[in-house]
């Protein structure tokens, strides 16, 4: 048995998580009755990842900015800048994705007991209360908007401290890190439960009426991902970007497909960065930073489903409308997290530019929530593996001007 779990630890996690899909799958179409015992195994992961990852990134951050020493330069106004341009090359993409291929919805209920926000200033109303969120709450509520100010925060304040205090935090740090890669280990059994789960208790009838306007949406994140980010990408380290593109894709955007959350992923997306050999003292910060502003896939889907909702309506869209489109999508992308529903329910507020109704728009919500096992966790994968594509490139490109000095 010892010498089987040695063997099996040595096989690389994506093929090990593959496995976990097909036998989540066969389980799912032989023995669809036994989702409590099965999907428990995906809850298990996706929760423990959860629990874990709010207070690695405190420490991560914290220890990371404490030892930080002056002349030391990161790369983090460049990776916030990457951010900033790819989500808001994300809400073009969808914007003329959807006038190429304009969708028509059969529209539904089902999304009458959600709120979404009246405004964009609620929606960064939210934020900033995030950002002052007592520390505490943020860490049982995983608002890592509050975590990352309160990290901040303590590193700064500790940077005076004794080395024996920052040999500490750094003891943290690490010892938390290794749990995490015990959870991680445990993908495979994790993911096979959360694809039982979503075969056996959705199936995926429910899609094929809305075939056409997944089409337009998983079709606009994919030529995100492997067309506009690469070219971000090339333009900033003027070299082959895919070998990077893909590596990202590959370990961090199928583990954020699975668990469907950017929180849960940071983990998964820590370890990638430290196998790219990447300046610790700016993923520990650009990486829980990008899970929570970096939303391409946010902003895909915003633009998208607004527009499905105003081709529907034979509602004509002039050319300044579209641009405030894009740009409210990238906005509002950013700030999705500090709301409760995330980038769905900003839909009616973008719907709001074009003076569709809220009772409209929330029915377009719930169109959102019936696609949701697909678009939710394409969105969550392309959003996930940027933050890392991203964090790599800034390096990347720094160290290419460096040597070119």
């Amino acid at each position: 048995m010892k010498n089987l779990l040695n063997k099996w630890s040595h096989v690389s996690l994506v093929k090990r998580i593959l496995i976990g899909i097909m036998i989540g799958t066969i389980f799912a179409l032989t023995i669809p009755n036994a989702v409590s015992w099965i999907s428990i195994f995906g809850e298990l992961f996706v929760g423990a990842l959860k629990a874990a990852a709010p207070i690695l990134v405190l420490f991560l951050v914290m220890h990371a900015i404490s030892k930080h020493k002056q002349g030391h330069k990161t790369n983090m106004k460049s990776v916030i800048a990457l951010y900033a341009v790819g989500t808001f090359l994300a809400g073009l993409t969808g914007v003329i994705a959807s006038f190429l291929f304009p969708v028509n919805l059969s529209l539904t209920t089902g999304a009458d007991n959600l709120t979404p926000p009246s405004g964009i200033l609620e929606v960064l109303e939210t934020v900033l209360f995030n950002i002052v969120d007592n520390p505490i709450n943020a860490l049982i509520n995983a608002n890592y908007i509050g975590i990352l100010v309160w990290a901040v925060l303590f590193g700064i304040a500790l940077k005076g401290a004794s080395e024996s205090t920052k040999n500490m935090l750094e003891s943290f740090s690490n010892a938390i890190s290794t749990i995490v890669k015990w959870v991680i280990n445990l993908a495979p059994l994790g993911i096979m439960g959360l694809v039982f789960n979503a075969i056996a208790t959705n199936g995926l009838s429910a899609l094929l009426d809305y075939g056409k306007l997944l089409l337009v949406l998983l079709g606009s994140m994919i030529f995100v991902a492997l067309i506009v980010n690469p070219i971000v990408v090339f333009l900033s380290i003027r070299q082959n970007p895919y070998p990077l593109v893909l590596t990202c894709l590959k370990e961090s955007g199928i583990t954020a497909f699975f668990t469907r959350s950017s929180a849960a992923n940071i983990p998964v997306n820590m370890e990638l960065c430290k196998k790219l050999d990447l300046d610790k003292n700016t993923y520990s910060v650009s990486i829980p930073l990008g899970a929570t502003i970096n939303m391409a896939g946010a902003a895909v889907t915003i633009s998208v489903l607004t527009l499905a909702a105003v081709h529907t309506l034979n509602i004509e869209v002039d050319m300044i409308t579209a641009v405030l489109l894009i740009v409210l999508s990238a906005v509002s992308a950013a700030g999705a997290s500090g709301v409760a529903g995330g980038s769905l329910l900003l839909i009616p507020l973008a719907c709001s530019l074009f003076g569709i109704s809220n009772d409209i728009a929330m029915q377009v919500v719930a169109v959102g929530f019936i696609i949701g096992v697909l678009q939710d966790s394409c969105e969550t994968a392309l959003n996930s593996s940027t933050d890392v594509l991203y964090t790599a490139t800034a390096e990347y490109a720094k160290n290419r001007r460096d040597e070119a000095k």
